[in-house]
């Protein structure tokens, strides 16, 4: 990176810069006469020079120029005006140079500022481009929360200071020099008397600031240390909790706190006192001239007008001598940083540009072998891991590499995979190094994964295709108004130096995943799903989802054909008692009374519990058919109940769990209350207690809780009052409920709930996976497992895929790998989390479809147990970082090797 950021801001905006200059150049002219104006109104019409008899005139704009060798030329002959209107006159030409002045600066801040944010997104995304570059060992060395924090925060004054590197001086200086001159013209001796100031301010306040910079890197030192230290507890929070270090982390924080106050403390004290020295000298000026001035005007040496121009004059040279020296300063100031950043992101063995060029065009097959020659590895401690390896895989090869944890296949797979680079030797494909070649092939063409799973926010979608959004496909069609847009948009990153491309645009690479487009992609992901052994958490996660029914429009509108084919299905399997159905005649045990009381959902968070019972028209339902006391009782023993069982139990005790009417933090709430309200019945509560004690009974179900609480009189009073509250039911209380129609598709339910239209009878052994099952079939019968898949992956996966289990990411990650279809397929130890059993049933799934290809890509599994390496072609057998053994398993067992040991 350039050194000098004044060299780098020049070298990336010069033409802006020079336009920008000549625009504050031609600012001074009227910034002069704006000076030079308030004498002649003074003198002139005010004092009445020129103006010493009655119905005297004098010439207003008189616009002629000497010209050489063209004489005497005259542009305007002027007006002859009398001492009023020349005052008036004046006045508004004074007026005139206020406004020119004032729109020549909004123009330069305006300009300058838009140059300074260009600026500032051209660095920003330098440094990012440069993250993407950094060699892989280097990740190990730096904290994410600093290099964060860096391309966050600290290169932030660098934007606002490109638009002033050049013009701030040369606007501000002209400025001073300008009134400095102006002043000079007037009266030499107060001219020397302004410069001697402005020399001791310039020479004295810049070297006292020295200190202040010093404390500044200092300040910007330790707030990148805090940063990356926070980053790091909440990275390590687990470890903190699990060796009650959270005390220690706080002491460590406090210190850290303590250090940027004291350093704050002593910045704010030194810069007041720099600020308090400036502003003593700005003031003794206009004490010198006031005192001298007036001296020399009493003496006739300096006429009113004078002393009131350069007052005046003076009155604008603080301002931009204090602003120059600020910008000084910050100059100084961002220069340190630049240096940090500079220091920070210039890394030694950075990747090559080109290696990283975007092509839009398919990558070509790889058809010949990865040949590792003499490869060497050592780790950050001087290790060797790898030492002196040499193998050659061919194409369609299936290779196990087994050994210890740590006996060095696993940075034989990392080197293959390009995670980590070769201290000697090299990896290469037809000769060429695999670290030379463009990341458009070996991105493409080479498939990794591991057991260390990395997933960015967003959906299970945009996670799983990934490893297919290579450069910009597929242009979105934009309307007009977009498009111009966009145009805007792609013209501004050119000038600030980004790549001109579209991130709306579709970036998968469908043809790699051997489909057409979108509407094809899931019958690509199907078979992936079901060889990582994930699609049954996809369906699980989208019968546990909302639907959006405008995005799924072809599955809300089936929804009554989906509900007669599970019925159906259920009644094949002779199962029809796992599901009991909404019915508006009947009340239903396997529902809440809520549910049963609405017969439908409310549409959160519009709409709760608590909302529902506070609402004046419920209220008064309850209060007609006498279930406000019913309900009231009922909410009364719930309470009793839990808080007998509940009260002496852990927070995390795995009983909450059944416990949905409460949550633990209300147990203390609700025994107070029930201290306050025993033996009182009914009238003794307030209405805020009913509404806590009935709000209770809306999530009870009978065969879940069994407190014995629900009688068939009051399930059916409580249908009763059902076709009640839908009479009269008021708008905003109607807007907030959805209500269960078998006809329609209810957006506010689960897809579950809304293919069941019923609840699962829970009392019957493994209703839920039974049901699973047969819905999985109904699915697949009606041609809507695209559908269902496709509700599946919207499910968010949270920061770093922290929502998802350690199994469903490892699946996840290696299906990720799977969907490329690429030549080579490195499995560095991806399923510890899963058990012998499955990872064998994936393994087996993985192979055959291998088998089944015409196009069989290689196959390099780093093994967990070594028993599985009987299923491939070759075996290599890794200790102490070398390779012992090659060949087949009966090859190597027969040696009676290390390999042999391994199995024992």
């Amino acid at each position: 990176m350039e050194k000098s950021l004044a060299r780098y801001i020049w070298s990336n905006t010069r033409l802006e810069q020079i336009w920008i200059l000549t625009i504050v150049a031609a600012s001074m002219i009227p910034y002069f006469l704006s000076f030079d104006l308030p004498k002649q109104i003074v003198n002139g019409p005010i004092q009445g020079k020129g103006f010493e008899h009655p119905g005297d005139t004098q010439t207003f704009m008189h616009i002629a120029f000497d010209l050489p060798l063209i004489g005497h030329v005259e542009v305007f002959e002027g007006l002859h005006l009398t001492r009023f209107w020349m005052l008036i006159a004046l006045s508004l030409v004074f007026l005139a140079l206020v406004v020119l002045n004032g729109l020549f600066k909004l123009y330069i801040n305006t300009y300058k500022g838009r140059l300074g944010e260009r600026m500032l997104r051209r660095i920003r995304f330098e440094l990012i481009d440069r993250v993407l570059r950094f060699p892989p060992a280097h990740f190990k060395r730096v904290k994410p929360a600093e290099i964060a924090t860096m391309i966050k925060d600290e290169v932030e004054p660098m934007g606002g200071f490109t638009g002033d590197a050049f013009v701030q001086p040369a606007l501000l200086g002209g400025q001073a020099l300008t009134a400095l001159i102006f002043i000079i013209m007037q009266n030499f001796w107060l001219g020397m008397i302004a410069a001697a100031i402005v020399a001791v301010q310039a020479i004295v306040i810049p070297r006292m600031r020295k200190r202040l910079l010093e404390l500044g890197r200092q300040r910007q030192l330790t707030a990148r240390e805090l940063s990356g230290r926070v980053g790091e507890i909440v990275e390590g929070i687990g470890t903190i909790h699990a060796n009650d270090t959270s005390n220690l982390e706080r002491a460590d924080i406090a210190a850290r706190l303590g250090l940027i106050f004291s350093i704050r403390y002593d910045l704010y004290q030194w810069k007041f006192m720099v600020k308090f020295i400036n502003n003593f000298l700005a003031q003794v000026t206009p004490f010198l001239f006031y005192s001298i001035g007036g001296f020399l005007a009493l003496q006739g040496r300096l006429d009113i007008g004078q002393l009131v121009a350069v007052i005046n004059a003076y009155k604008d040279l603080p301002g931009p001598l204090k602003e120059l020296i600020d910008w000084d300063q910050s100059r100084q100031d961002v220069q340190v940083k630049y240096n940090q950043v500079v220091e920070q992101f210039s890394v030694d063995g950075m990747i090559d540009p080109k290696t990283q060029l975007v092509s839009l065009a398919p990558a070509g097959r790889i058809t010949h072998p990865l040949v590792a020659t003499n490869l060497t590895v050592v780790d950050d401690s001087g290790a060797r891991v790898l030492d002196h390896v040499s193998v050659e895989i061919n194409p369609g090869e299936t290779l196990a590499i087994v050994g210890e944890s740590g006996a060095g296949g696993e940075y034989l797979a990392e080197a293959l995979g390009r995670l980590i680079w070769p201290d000697t030797g090299r990896i290469t494909i037809d000769g060429n190094d695999l670290l030379e070649l463009p990341e458009s092939l070996t991105g493409r063409r080479i498939a990794y994964a591991s057991s260390d799973t990395f997933f960015f926010h967003g959906t299970l979608r945009s996670n799983l295709l990934y490893g297919l959004k290579h450069a910009p496909l597929t242009t979105v069609a934009y309307d007009e108004k977009a498009a111009n847009k966009l145009k805007w948009q792609m013209i501004e990153a050119r000038r600030a130096g980004n790549p001109e491309m579209d991130l709306n645009s579709d970036w998968v690479d469908y043809a790699a995943a051997g489909a057409t487009g979108p509407n094809d992609i899931y019958a690509a992901i199907r078979p992936v799903l079901d060889i990582v052994a994930m699609s049954q958490d996809i369906l699980d996660m989208a019968l546990r989802s909302t639907v959006d029914t405008e995005a799924h429009e072809d599955l809300a509108s089936r929804i009554v054909e989906l509900r007669q084919a599970l019925r159906l299905g259920l009644k094949e399997e002779s199962l029809e008692g796992l599901v009991v159905p909404f019915e508006f005649d009947a009340y239903n045990p396997q529902a809440t009374v809520g549910e049963n009381l609405l017969f439908g959902t409310l549409k959160r968070p519009q709409m709760t519990n608590r909302k529902l019972a506070a609402h004046p028209y419920f209220q008064q339902l309850f209060t007609e058919t006498g279930l406000n006391t019913d309900l009231y009782d009922m909410g009364l023993e719930i309470a009793e109940n839990a808080v007998e069982l509940f009260t002496d139990l852990p927070p995390d005790h795995p009983f909450f769990q059944q416990l949905t009417f409460m949550t633990p933090e209300d147990i203390p709430t609700y025994e107070a209350l029930l201290q306050k309200l025993n033996g009182k019945g009914f009238s003794a509560a307030s209405s805020d207690e009913r509404t806590a004690i009935i709000r209770l009974s809306f999530s009870y179900i009978e065969p879940r809780h069994r407190f014995g609480l629900l009688t068939q009189t009051l399930m059916e009073k409580i249908v009763g009052t059902r076709a009640k509250f839908y009479e009269h039911i008021p708008a905003d209380l109607a807007e907030g409920i959805e209500r269960y129609d078998p006809e329609r598709f209810t957006a506010s339910a689960t897809l579950m709930d809304n293919v069941l239209f019923g609840r699962i009878a829970h009392q019957q052994a493994n209703a839920p996976e039974r049901i699973h099952s047969i819905m999985y079939d109904v699915f697949e019968r009606l041609g809507m497992q695209d559908s269902v898949l496709s509700i599946g992956l919207d499910f968010d996966v949270g920061s770093g895929g922290k929502r998802l289990t350690n199994v469903q990411r490892q699946k996840l990650n290696l299906g990720r790998s799977l969907l490329k279809q690429a030549d080579y397929l490195i499995c560095n130890r991806p399923l510890p989390a899963l058990d012998h059993r499955v990872q064998d049933q994936i393994l087996r799934a993985i192979l055959s479809e291998f088998d089944n290809r015409a196009d069989k890509p290689a196959l390099i599994w780093v093994l967990t147990n070594p028993s599985f390496a009987e299923l491939f072609d070759r075996v290599l057998v890794f200790n102490h970082g070398s390779l012992v053994e090659s060949g087949t398993t009966t090859d190597l067992l027969e040696k009676n090797g290390m390999f042999k040991e391994l199995l024992s």
